[in-house]
């Protein structure tokens, strides 16, 4: 028998929320590394630490890109009022709300690092699955991964209005959400699951800037998952995205049921920490349950 999985969403859900949550519960970190240093991308490095989120004690997952591979959140200067060169020297941070760009053919914004634009990777679908199959990892978590990848390129395809063969990815392309979409197929696979419950997901409101101007929260290929897998949502006060696209196709991959057991025992909870500083905890709650 597996184990079951409570995914508390209170603060919506990001890969890298999920892949702390995960690691949190004891998902096995040496499987996660060889499968990160097996993939045939470069331009990161992962640091996972601890880290309080309002007093939490919380895991952070945390990748690392070179200053090439930079992917870099846009809409944080809206929402927050920073000032992005400030703080994109050298190495970047990786947060996964980064997700903006990933389906805009197009330039990255003008005033961000112009000789680089060139090296930002735009992936097809079938680029990505084949790079998942090059990696050190088991059948069942590359079979996941690949699940993870599909239902994110069947939200953009449709968010955009192309055919699937057509979507490419800036997001899922970049070498950031490939890194969290084998690390959240290879920390959940570690773990054996059995059942995911995942009664609904907290979302913000407001808006993020992308590259072609704004968009509103549930940004479209949040909107177009959560539809096509009926997946509940709840609509918070947080101003800001709380559901990131890559968050909501894993959430999609692995739930199981929305109904919880009437009665449970908590075995084990593992917390995995978000990186924006929201009104929120921001913090991502997973329990293992008999």
């Amino acid at each position: 028998m597996g184990n079951k999985l409570y995914l508390e969403c209170g603060s919506g859900i990001s890969g890298d929320m999920f892949v702390g949550a995960m690691l949190d519960l004891g998902a096995d970190q040496k499987k996660l590394e060889e499968a990160l240093q097996s993939l045939p991308v470069d331009g990161f490095k992962t640091e996972i630490t601890r880290v309080k989120k309002s007093g939490l004690d919380a895991c952070d997952f945390n990748v690392i890109l070179d200053h090439v591979h930079e992917n870099h959140d846009h809409d944080m200067e809206y929402l927050h009022g920073d000032h992005h060169d400030e703080h994109h020297h050298g190495e970047h941070h990786h947060d996964d709300h980064d997700h903006e760009d990933h389906h805009h053919e197009g330039h990255h914004h003008d005033d961000h690092h112009h000789e680089e634009h060139h090296h930002h990777e735009h992936r097809s679908p079938e680029d990505i699955i084949h790079i998942i199959g090059h990696a050190s990892m088991t059948d069942s978590a590359r079979e996941l991964a690949c699940k993870i990848v599909k239902i994110l390129a069947n939200a953009e395809a449709k968010a955009h209005g192309v055919p699937l063969e057509q979507v490419h990815f800036h997001e899922v392309g970049a070498v950031d959400s490939i890194v969290d979409i084998v690390a959240a197929a290879v920390c959940a696979d570690s773990l054996n699951l059995d059942e995911v419950y995942i009664p609904q997901l907290n979302e913000g409101r407001g808006m993020v800037r992308c590259q072609h101007g704004l968009l509103p929260i549930p940004v479209p290929a949040v909107t177009n998952i959560i539809s096509e897998h009926h997946l509940k949502m709840h609509i918070t006060n947080v101003e800001g995205e709380l559901v990131t696209p890559t968050g909501a196709a894993i959430a999609a991959a692995l739930r199981t049921s929305e109904q919880l057991p009437e009665q449970f025992v908590i075995e084990k909870v593992g917390i995995g920490a978000g990186k924006r500083e929201y009104e929120c905890v921001g913090v991502l709650r997973a329990m293992m349950i008999a």
